[in-house]
């Protein structure tokens, strides 16, 4: 509820400058950083249910917090703390989601986590547009007392006892650290390309529909909550026709070329709400084909010992792009135009599906190599 408002709170609210705006979710991202890899180190070690608990605790006080920060300074500093606690939360929730998965169903099983998170973002778009009309300090409350309502409902519906009892016959064995396989660090990187333009959907997108399209809080809010609808409605059904059909690059790709194709529509179509709500359609169906299989394709290389620390990378990418995302929008836009912010993202989003192309082609010389060393 509050990132997708940030930088109209600071820029509005607050009258911080944009390049301010965009350094203030540049802090989100850093904090994020930190808070990933901690999560992860964690989860290795103590497992992942304490890890969730902290972090929807903490995260609920601290965003209630930085709705009471007005200066630069301590709106950074509660910014950073903030999403280092929040974001631990990412590597221990995919491990959890993994440990109560089937290797059949775990694409699916992720697809269920985002359906519910955007279940989430249906509520909070929509709710939060018509909270930020009204005042944006209800903004941090709801959205602190909603992590805290969460974390409540894990200690309830899923006890300790009974997590334990699921773990006591698991074996954890070592393996690969994630930063000693080479096909996964390419992924990553290509992921952080993707993501840094996806996140402009969050970032610098409602600053444009608000300061050049002119739309509403009201609308821009019912855009994201729309985003989250349409996930909720088709993508369980779209992954369980698509699963263990094909390899899950395949998929990725053609999701990163139409996310693409979406911020490219932004210089061609007219500044009304239907070419709004067109290109959030592509946006959407490109992140329905991308995420659920990127998760598939870590997962694969993973096992309980080192499964962590894959989340805890994948993760950080997610943060490393949401540092670049609000800095690469703002410079743009403060230097030239929000034209080519547009004409930026979807160029990277063209390049990074070559990528994955050509890690589709790496993945498999890999297998044949190891089935090669396996015969031989």
């Amino acid at each position: 509820m509050v990132v997708p408002f940030m930088t109209i709170y600071c820029n509005r609210a607050l009258h911080f400058t944009m390049p301010q705006a965009g350094l203030i979710m540049g802090f989100f991202g850093a904090g994020s950083i930190l808070g990933a890899l901690i999560g992860g180190r964690i989860t290795d070690k103590k497992g992942f249910y304490y890890v969730q608990l902290f972090a929807l605790l903490s995260g609920g006080l601290l965003f209630i917090l930085l709705g009471f920060q007005t200066t630069f300074f301590s709106v950074a500093l509660c910014s950073f703390i903030l999403s280092m606690c929040n974001e631990s939360f990412r590597p221990a929730n995919s491990a959890a989601i993994v440990h109560y998965s089937t290797p059949e169903n775990k694409t699916r099983s992720n697809s269920l986590n985002r359906l519910a998170v955007n279940m989430g973002w249906i509520v909070g778009g929509m709710l939060g547009g018509f909270l930020a009309g009204i005042n944006y300090h209800l903004l941090f409350w709801v959205d602190g007392c909603t992590n805290i309502m969460a974390a409540l409902l894990l200690l309830k519906l899923i006890p300790v006892s009974g997590v334990a009892k699921t773990m006591k016959n698991n074996i954890v064995t070592e393996g690969q650290p994630a930063y000693k396989d080479p096909i996964y660090l390419l992924f990553i990187g290509l992921v952080i390309l993707f993501a840094t333009c996806f996140f402009q959907l969050f970032t610098m997108q409602p600053l444009f529909y608000k300061n050049q399209w002119h739309f509403s809080e009201f609308f821009i809010g019912s855009l994201m909550g729309i985003n989250g609808l349409l996930v909720v409605l088709f993508e369980m059904v779209i992954i369980h026709n698509l699963e263990n059909k094909r390899h899950p690059l395949n998929y990725i790709y053609i999701g990163v070329l139409i996310t693409g194709t979406g911020f490219f529509l932004l210089n061609f179509l007219p500044a009304v709400h239907w070419s709004a709500l067109f290109i959030l359609l592509f946006i959407t169906l490109g992140e329905i084909l991308a995420m659920p299989f990127m998760n598939s394709f870590w997962i694969m290389r993973t096992n309980a010992g080192n499964r962590g620390s894959y989340a805890a990378l994948y993760t950080t990418a997610w943060s490393i792009a949401q540092i670049l995302a609000p800095i690469i929008g703002a410079l743009a836009i403060s230097f030239v135009s929000f034209a080519l912010l547009w004409w930026i993202t979807g160029a990277i989003c063209l390049f990074a599906a070559g990528g994955f192309v050509l890690l589709l082609r790496a993945n498999f010389t890999e297998k044949q190599i190891a089935l090669e060393e396996k015969i031989f």
